[in-house]
């Protein structure tokens, strides 16, 4: 039984995993905000093409 909690403790793939997780996660976050921005700006040029036609 101490051998098995032992090498609970030892291991960490699981912390790991979580670390993927958080970087994928602020990847994505990063990746919304700048569609966000270019579609807002995209929008704006579409507007002004539209008005000036």
């Amino acid at each position: 039984m101490t051998n098995l909690v032992s090498r609970f403790v030892r291991d960490e793939s699981g912390a790991t995993a979580i670390e993927y997780g958080l970087i994928a996660a602020l990847i994505s976050v990063v990746i919304i905000g700048v569609l966000t921005t270019i579609g807002t700006s995209l929008s704006g040029k579409f507007q002004s093409v539209a008005s000036a036609l």
